[in-house]
């Protein structure tokens, strides 16, 4: 897999949501060691995650290089997760790519509601008219 983001033009930057696209070994070693929300999850969780779930591969021809994956009725509601960027590609586009993929994505149109959780992107977020819940006084969590 191609570390070095010079030797691919961005240009060949493309985002899949084919589960077959899913790189699950890159998937796996990329959540379970490297991010801090996901920090040791097993791989069959991984497996299991992406059956629940829209998934957005961002791939270099048949390289995966970033991830994020969306659990949704398709109606009313979605929750973005599990956005991870290769860290040799971050500040070149990927994230950008995938988020805006997935708020123009036709079955992610006219929900209610469509959220996240970030320890520190928010400002990243905030150009795709994300922000802090209107009522977070409503929300529960267990």
């Amino acid at each position: 897999m191609p570390r070095d983001p010079e030797a691919v033009p961005s240009d060949d930057l493309r985002i899949s949501t084919d589960l077959a696209d899913v790189d699950l070994d890159w998937l796996h070693a990329a959540l379970s060691e490297r991010a801090y929300w996901a920090i040791g999850r097993p791989r069959a969780v991984v497996e299991a995650s992406l059956r629940g779930s829209i998934c957005f591969s961002a791939l270099v021809g048949d390289h995966q290089v970033g991830f994020a994956r969306v659990v949704t009725d398709e109606a009313t509601f979605a929750w973005v997760c599990d956005v991870f960027v290769d860290e040799a590609w971050r500040t070149r586009g990927v994230g950008v790519r995938l988020i805006a993929e997935i708020v123009a994505d036709p079955r992610l149109q006219g929900l209610r509601r469509m959220v996240l959780a970030t320890d520190s992107a928010a400002r990243f977020y905030e150009r795709f008219g994300f922000g802090p819940l209107n009522h977070p006084e409503r929300w529960m969590e267990r």
